[in-house]
């Protein structure tokens, strides 16, 4: 297999930012809204939480905007863990993506796009199967080639932002608005104390999932073209175009629900469109969500992939998924095994148990990339003289640090001991995940030094 180690920058900022926001509109915001109205119960507090969550996930896209100026290369928040720390680290984040964080999502949100697709069409077949199906019929589509991947992923998004502006507008021009839903007073929905912030707390841990995703554009930055520029770009415009989407969705469930009636409504959003537009809305919206995850799937199939690329090009798995397609450039065996590994979890039916795994996982190492600024920062002011592939001489550079910086790692450390504290045994079965990648890393580090040493 003499193809060429080499992956090529075929999507422009246009790609790149479409990519962006496929990562984090799934179908959550169609129904999620209710889980904040839950905790915290005036209008003020609701919109607030999306707006507080939103700004957080402006300062983890500027972080990662950074990092990707300074070393734009294919995996994205693997290789910056392996420059700044060590490749067991880095090893160990390429691990939990592939067995938990990115298969047990995407699997989960298959599942959702089965069960809404059942609802539009007479389909016999289990919503598990549809669901491998769906998985199959995207990795095929990306082992194409990039371009191919990337085209599909923006027509999908583009039909995303179609049905959230449609929701925001029928919400705004065509359902009645309910008297607690507009108004401002009160602000608080209790006296200042530790039960208001401990409230909002919980109510921001679903908001900032929610805005989730951002950072798996930086696994393709050696397919985007002028990466140093085009990717700080397309994550600042992504997530500024998501907040907008997001803080548009909860003022129509807002205003036409009210706060009571959105912490009821488990569906909030079908709520809006049926008190408009009755059973066809409801039909319309299910439309809408069924492309809202097919979007999501197609963005996790075409980015991740590029993480366990990396790991076998470093010699730390498999060497097959290394390689590379001669024709098209794209690593097949990688996105074949991601897409197989989703589909056994779809078809056991575990991807809610391993779903609770991934908010604790992937925040625990959302903080510790972040970090890696601070690192490679230092190595800057030891050796000026360092090249652009580990500095960042007249490149994006995170506004505010140290202190923006801290405030991201903060809060994502945060919301990682809030699910730790919450769900202490879902937790441990995700650390001791972790934990099994140590001897699998010196296992494959054995044999990478065996190989070369022969």
């Amino acid at each position: 297999m003499n193809s060429p180690r080499q992956l090529v920058a075929r999507l422009n900022l246009f790609d790149a930012i479409m990519i962006v926001m496929g990562g984090i509109i799934g179908s959550g915001i169609f129904i999620n809204p209710y889980v904040v109205a839950r905790q915290v119960h005036t209008p003020v507090l609701i919109l607030g939480a999306w707006a507080i969550g939103g700004i957080v996930a402006l300062l983890g896209a500027l972080v990662y905007a950074e990092l990707a100026a300074r070393m734009p290369s294919a995996g994205g928040q693997y290789a910056y863990l392996r420059e700044a720390y060590h490749p067991a680290i880095a090893f160990l984040y390429g691990w939990v993506l592939l067995l938990v964080i990115q298969t047990g999502g995407m699997a989960a949100v298959a599942v959702t796009f089965a069960k809404y697709l059942r609802t539009m069409a007479p389909i016999t077949i289990s919503e598990s199967w549809i669901a491998a199906l769906a998985l199959a019929a995207l990795a095929i589509v990306n082992c194409l080639g990039v371009r191919a991947g990337s085209t599909v992923q923006s027509i999908l998004m583009l039909m995303k932002i179609a049905a959230i502006a449609a929701l925001v507008i029928v919400g705004v021009a065509y359902a009645p608005a309910d008297p607690s839903g507009t108004s401002l007073h009160p602000v608080l929905d209790r006296p200042p104390s530790f039960s208001l912030i401990a409230a909002m707390g919980a109510a921001l841990i679903p908001v900032f999932f929610a805005y989730g995703g951002w950072q798996t554009t930086n696994f393709i930055a050696a397919e985007v073209r002028d990466p140093r520029r085009n990717l700080p770009r397309a994550l600042i415009y992504g997530v500024l175009g998501v907040i907008l989407l997001y803080l548009g969705v909860n003022f129509v469930c807002v205003r036409v629900l009210g706060p009571a009636g959105l912490a009821a409504n488990t569906t909030p959003a079908t709520e809006v469109v049926s008190r408009a537009f009755g059973q066809t809305g409801t039909r319309l919206l299910a439309i809408a969500i069924t492309i809202s995850t097919l979007g999501f799937l197609s963005q996790s199939v075409l980015t991740a992939p590029r993480v366990y690329f990396a790991m076998a090009r470093d010699g730390l798995f498999f060497r097959s998924v290394a390689w590379l397609d001669p024709r098209h450039h794209v690593p097949v065996v990688a996105i074949l095994l991601q897409a197989v590994c989703a589909i056994v979890i779809a078809l056991s039916g575990k991807y809610e148990q391993i779903l609770n795994y991934v908010v604790s996982m992937d925040f625990l190492f959302f903080g510790l990339t972040a970090t890696c600024i601070f690192i490679f920062r230092r190595r800057d002011a030891r050796d000026p003289t360092r090249v652009n592939q580990e500095s960042n001489d007249g490149g994006f550079r995170m506004p505010g640090h140290p202190f923006t910086t801290i405030i991201f790692i903060a809060m994502s450390w945060l919301v990682a001991a809030s699910t730790i504290e919450k769900y202490p045994g879902n937790t441990l079965i995700g650390m001791a995940i972790l934990a099994a990648g140590v001897p699998v890393y010196f296992f494959w580090n054995w044999r990478r030094k065996k190989i070369h040493s022969a």
